[in-house]
Formats: structure tokens, C-alpha cells, sequence
């Protein structure tokens, strides 16, 4: 039986884990009281009791609390703080054919954003099967349900006069820029453009493609076979092969899920293309992917707890 600690459980990817664990009878949760969760020592005696420590805190909190434990604890970052950190090991398992054996022995393991997953899904196969260019200015245009947006955007949305889509990143500096470069393999920031809706939520991720993006390998239906090899076999991820959507839906009051859906959308020509991935951004975009991942770690199947 694996010992579990999850500090920052209050908040909304903390409880959608806390609530998927507490389910599993051969899952130890160590849980504090009210009075300890944020009391230093309480939380230490917890780090190190646990197996593994899942972090949903802000990325200066998540970064005290690893400097704060022992050498040897195992950690789940939830927050951004470890995503391009050179000892950490990031944590999304059908990147790369390698990743999942580098999860599983990882002591420091950091959780994906729920933005670079649909990102990095698109793009980093087709550029490592070298059909997309690493030197290519991309731009990336997303929208997400306002969950993702933590206590503080739930409860501006959910007001009577609450905006139906609020634009942000503006200044054209986030947080997940240099983790969708990196592990990418980008020479350059992609420009990305992201966007909050009135739904829970839900995630909607594109990369419009040019023609001068390409190589000369590089085309539509090259995208398509390169993105079904890659993921040939993933319980969660699908890439769907019809073209001929004329739109894509996230539901106001979207279920809960943890797949992830890619899709190749091409001009008469193939001259333009739209790489898009839907998923959910509290699932495999946040608490699902911490699952996945924590599973991994301590040798549970894949896919339990996780909804497919």
C-alpha cells in the first residue's frame, strides 16, 4: 500500500485528486486537519511519511516545499515552478517512447500544463518525425473552461454579470512559454494567444500551420499518419481521422475526462492547416495527467482511476 500526501488538496486540481485516491482502497491518504494544513512541521512529518507528495500549490509554495524535505522524498508538481528544471523529469507519458520508464523512476516528476499538453501533443511528434520546422514562429490559440483559472476565476464567472470570454496574456509573456518551447524543441517563444469561456471546463488548443512551416516532407495528411503512429495504441488519446467537422464543442457543463483528442484540418490545397486537441483542463490537463503519472511511480496500472 502506497502512502499518498497531497499539499494543497483545498484547491481545484487538489480536490479533483484527493477525491479520485480516496477511492482506492490500496492508496494510503494521509489527510491533515484544518489547524495543520498549513503548519510547516505538519506538512514536513507529511512529506516525509508519504511515498509520493503531489503538490497543487503556487509555484514559490511548491518550490519550499521540496526545499524543505528530505533528499530522498518523491514529488508530483502540480504547479509550473519545475516544468523546464533540468532535474526534474516531465511528466507527460505518451511524449516520447522513453517517458514512461523515466516516470516511473523518477524521484522529481513534474505535471504538464493544461495548455502545453494539447500544444505539445500537436507539435513535438511532428517536428521530431521532422515535418514541422523547429525555427517556425509558432502561434498558439487556446481557450479553457474558467476551472482552470483557480478559486479566484470560479467565483468571477460564476456572478450573475460574469463575462462571457475574457482574452489574457496580453503582455505576450506566460508561464507556459518556455515549457512549450523546450519540450518542443523550439528554437524560439511560441506566440500564444489564450482565452477563458463560461463553461467549468474543458479545453480547446490550436496551432495554425502555414505552408512555410513545413518541410518538405511536411503536409496535411503527412501530420495525420505521423500523429497516429505516434500514438498507435494510448488508451487516452485519439487522433481522429474525419475532416470533415465543420465545428468543435465544448459543452457548458462538459464532463469529466481524461482523454485527449487530436484532430488535422487542411485547405482544398494543403497549403493551411489547423492542428487542433481538445481535452479537459482539469483532467489530463491537470489532475488526470497526476494520476497517470502517480501511477506510473508506484507501479499501479496506468489508466486506474483515470476516466476514459
Amino acid at each position: 500500500m502506497a502512502s499518498i500526501f497531497i499539499d494543497g488538496a483545498a484547491g481545484t486540481t487538489g480536490l479533483e485528486i484527493r477525491e479520485r485516491l480516496s477511492q482506492r482502497p490500496t492508496l494510503d491518504l494521509i489527510i491533515l486537519d484544518e489547524a495543520d494544513r498549513k503548519d510547516p512541521e505538519a506538512r514536513r512529518a507529511a512529506i516525509e511519511r508519504a511515498d509520493v507528495t503531489i503538490l497543487c500549490l503556487p509555484d514559490d509554495a511548491a518550490r519550499d516545499a521540496v526545499a524543505m524535505a528530505s533528499a530522498d522524498a518523491r514529488f508530483i508538481d502540480a504547479s509550473s515552478a519545475h516544468r523546464t528544471h533540468p532535474d526534474w523529469t516531465y511528466g507527460f507519458a505518451e511524449l516520447t517512447s522513453d517517458r514512461r520508464t523515466a516516470i516511473a523512476d523518477a524521484r522529481l516528476l513534474s505535471n504538464p500544463g493544461c495548455y502545453p499538453t494539447g500544444f505539445l501533443a500537436l507539435v513535438a511528434p511532428l517536428v521530431a518525425h521532422g515535418l514541422l520546422k523547429a525555427d517556425w514562429p509558432f502561434s498558439v490559440h487556446a481557450v479553457s473552461g474558467y476551472s482552470g483559472g483557480g478559486n479566484a476565476m470560479i467565483a468571477r464567472f460564476e456572478q450573475p454579470d460574469a463575462p462571457a470570454f475574457r482574452s489574457y496574456g496580453l503582455s505576450l509573456e506566460h508561464k507556459h512559454l518556455a515549457e512549450m518551447q523546450m519540450q518542443a524543441g523550439l528554437t524560439d517563444l511560441p506566440i500564444f494567444s489564450p482565452g477563458v469561456v463560461s463553461g467549468f471546463r474543458g479545453m480547446i488548443v490550436e496551432v495554425p500551420v502555414p505552408a512555410a512551416a513545413m518541410t518538405m516532407d511536411g503536409s496535411p495528411r503527412a501530420f495525420s499518419e505521423a500523429l497516429a503512429e505516434h500514438f498507435a495504441g494510448e488508451p487516452l488519446i485519439t487522433v481522429h481521422q474525419n475532416r470533415d467537422a465543420d465545428e468543435l464543442l465544448v459543452a457548458r457543463a462538459e464532463q469529466p475526462s481524461d482523454r485527449l483528442d487530436l484532430f488535422v484540418f487542411a485547405s482544398g490545397d494543403g497549403r493551411r492547416t489547423r492542428l487542433i486537441a481538445m481535452l479537459d483542463n482539469l483532467g489530463k490537463g491537470a489532475s488526470g495527467a497526476a494520476v497517470q503519472n502517480l501511477n506510473l511511480m508506484i507501479g499501479a496500472p496506468e489508466t486506474e482511476g483515470l476516466r476514459l
